[in-house]
Order: structure tokens, then C-alpha cells, then sequence
């Protein structure tokens, strides 16, 4: 069983907690994002990663309509009834948890007739950029779907987790995160249609795995930065859905890289700079299949390479920690490719690496960051792994 001690613990804690053992235990991994970046908003492509940390639940029904849940790392418990399930002020971790017992009966947990005791714990850093949050939502719609027999979909499970997230926790999320632990298989990454809503697993073959690299970069002027760059690339959509007459274009998916070539002109020079990230995005995704399929990951690897200077270039949300990790990364040789992940403006790098040579990569990048800022970055091996799933 992957992440054994932090399980051992939980039902540890559970039972000291309840007086009993649980009867059941769901575990949900965290995500990484891998290429495809800011394209969900503009109906594209995204290849991410189910991780090797994740966070696990423990639930036993209740003998009445009150519910306990307690964060197993703080010893914190909250309780409430099935009658009245409504976003918290104080202890908010729970509202992850609370949102998604709302969600999973349409808003009307009441319907559940009996509460239930519950208890979570997990592994992943927090602040990391590799979505806690979407894992702890995806254990507990597992678990407490088989505790009260309904049954879902692995995507209307990530919906339940999305929109408990927009409601309880305030988090106005895709559905990447939720999707990538629902589906993540070991040594795949998930391939993610954010028009369809479909998600499909590609093999990277075994012998190769991630490292995140957590700058220490502050983020600076961060939501009106991405609420600037979401507005360009809708104003450049519309752009082409005017000159590309022919052709119906809703969203930035719909417009290819010779299009937007020969039809820029028409739009400012911030505007069309904007727009080539998301498009290029979407063609780096596809290609990136046929060469996963082929087995060839060095060009898989220029790939992110590629990714990072559209960021660093054109959607200009990149900074000069994450710029320092992608070019520290490519004088290394065991290192296939890098790029910033997630929204950009600090946080983290995601690296293609040969795993065997870690120490080294992790020794490296360190040392010259270190020169340059002074002081180090964090750098954790990551192996694309299973998704979400009962024990």
C-alpha cells in the first residue's frame, strides 16, 4: 500500500478518537500539472499527474443525524448535524469535507438519514501547488459515497469536489485538480478535454518520474494578473471569431497557431501575445500524445521546455525564480524538461527527470539557486501513481 505509514496512523488516531476502528477508508492523491497551462478557461488540453502523497479518510456511520470530522495532523474536531451543513468561519479546513457531504446529496444532506464520524490525514505539502485540497475532496466523496450507497461517476465525483470547493471553501477552481486524482494511473499522466469534460490516461513508461522545484518567490499582484490574462485571451477569441468568418470559434481551442499568424493584426500587441500561450499550449498537448505514444520523452521534454519561454515570453507569467530553475534544469543532462506549473508568478517548476538521478538534479539546481537568491529551493521526486481509490 502506497503512503502505508501515514494509513497506519489515521486508523490509529481513529480509533484512540472513536473507540473503534473505521469501516471505511478512502485515499486520494495530490496533482501535478505537466503541460497545458492557463488553457482550461479557454476549452483546451492539459496533461497532468496523480502524485505518490496524497491524503486519506476514515468514516464510520453514525447511530444518529450528528457528524464529527477531525483533522488528524491538528487533533481538531468539528461537529454538526445533517440538517444543517453550511460553510464554517472557524477551523475552514473543514469546509472541504462539508461542501462535499453537501454536494454528493444535491444540496440536501439531510436526505442521508444518519451522520457519520469521520477523520482525515495526509501527506502532500502544503503550499505546494499540488492540490490538497482537491485530493481531500476526492477521498471523502469516495468514502462516503460507499458508506451511504450512492453511486457516482469518477467525473460527477470531481464535479461534487468542484463545486464544494466554489461554494464552501470559495475557490473559484476548474476541474483539473479533482480530475487528475480521480484518474491518475501509476507511470500516466492524465490527458484532460476541459471542453468535453473527458479524461483519458497516456503511459510514460517506468523509468521516469517528476520533481517539483518550490521557488521561495513571493506572489505579487497575482489575481489581477490572471484576471487580465483570462479577459485578453476572451477579447482575442472574439477577435477571431469576427476575421475567421468561416469558421466557428468560441474560445481560444478553436483557433490554431498559422491562424493566429496570419490574423493577429487586427489585435493589440499585449492582446496577441496573450492569446499564442493558451494556443500553443493545446498544439504542445497534442503532440506531446503521439510522442508519449512513441516513446520518445526527450522531445517530450522540449516540449516543456517550449511551454516555459511562451510563459517567460508571451503570457508573461512566469519570474526570474522559475526562469533561474527552468535554465539551471536544462544544462543538466538527466533533466528531459522543465516549466513553471500552475498559474505562474511564483510557486513551483515541474521537471521531467531520469529518477536515478535525483540527488544530483535536486544537489544541482539548489547550489545555483542558492548563488542567486540566497536560499534554497525545495525540491521533492514525484512518480505519477494511482488515482483515487477505497483501501
Amino acid at each position: 500500500m502506497q503512503n502505508k505509514e501515514v494509513y497506519d496512523e489515521l486508523v490509529s488516531k481513529f480509533e484512540q478518537k472513536y473507540g473503534k476502528k473505521p469501516d471505511i477508508v478512502a485515499y486520494a492523491p495530490g496533482r501535478i500539472e505537466v503541460l497545458g497551462n492557463h488553457t482550461d478557461y479557454n476549452e483546451g488540453y492539459v496533461f497532468s499527474a496523480a502524485i505518490d502523497k496524497g491524503t486519506f479518510f476514515a468514516v464510520s456511520a453514525s447511530e444518529d443525524t450528528s457528524c464529527e470530522l477531525t483533522a488528524g495532523d491538528l487533533m481538531e474536531t468539528a461537529k454538526f448535524d445533517i440538517s444543517n451543513v453550511a460553510p464554517a468561519k472557524e477551523m475552514t479546513w473543514q469546509n472541504y469535507v462539508t461542501g462535499t457531504f453537501n454536494w454528493l446529496f444535491d444540496g440536501a444532506p439531510a436526505k442521508a438519514l444518519k451522520g457519520w464520524k469521520g477523520m482525515f490525514l495526509g501527506n502532500i505539502p502544503l503550499g505546494a501547488g499540488l492540490s490538497s485540497s482537491a485530493a481531500l475532496e476526492m477521498c471523502t466523496v469516495l468514502a462516503l459515497s460507499k458508506l451511504y450507497g450512492v453511486e457516482k461517476t469518477k467525473t460527477e465525483m470531481a464535479k461534487i469536489g468542484q463545486k464544494a470547493e466554489h461554494t464552501f471553501a470559495g475557490c473559484p477552481c476548474g476541474l483539473l485538480d479533482q480530475a487528475s486524482s480521480m484518474y491518475g494511473e501509476e507511470g500516466s499522466l492524465v490527458q484532460s478535454d476541459f471542453r468535453t469534460n473527458e479524461f483519458k490516461t497516456v503511459s510514460m513508461g517506468p523509468s521516469v518520474a517528476f520533481m517539483m522545484v518550490k521557488s521561495n518567490a513571493k506572489h505579487a499582484l497575482v489575481d489581477g494578473a490572471y484576471a487580465s490574462r483570462r479577459q485578453a485571451c476572451e477579447d482575442a477569441a472574439k477577435h477571431f471569431a469576427d476575421v475567421l468568418r468561416g469558421k466557428k470559434v468560441t474560445h481560444l481551442r478553436d483557433v490554431t497557431m498559422a491562424e493566429w499568424v496570419l490574423y493577429r493584426g487586427g489585435l493589440d500587441e499585449t492582446k496577441a501575445k496573450r492569446a499564442v500561450h493558451p494556443i500553443g499550449e493545446d498544439e504542445r498537448v497534442v503532440q506531446g500524445a503521439g510522442l508519449l505514444a512513441k516513446g520518445d520523452l526527450a522531445a517530450f521534454g522540449a516540449l516543456m521546455y517550449d511551454s516555459h519561454e511562451s510563459s517567460r515570453n508571451w503570457f508573461e507569467n512566469s519570474c526570474e525564480e522559475l526562469d533561474a530553475i527552468v535554465d539551471a534544469a536544462k544544462a543538466i543532462p538527466e533533466v528531459y524538461g522543465a516549466r513553471l506549473s500552475g498559474g505562474g508568478f511564483g510557486g513551483s517548476c515541474c521537471l521531467l527527470v531520469d529518477p536515478s538521478a535525483a540527488d544530483k538534479i535536486a544537489a544541482q539546481i539548489t547550489r545555483e539557486y542558492k548563488a542567486k537568491f540566497g536560499d534554497e529551493p525545495i525540491c521533492s521526486l514525484i512518480k505519477p501513481s494511482k488515482g483515487a481509490h477505497l483501501v
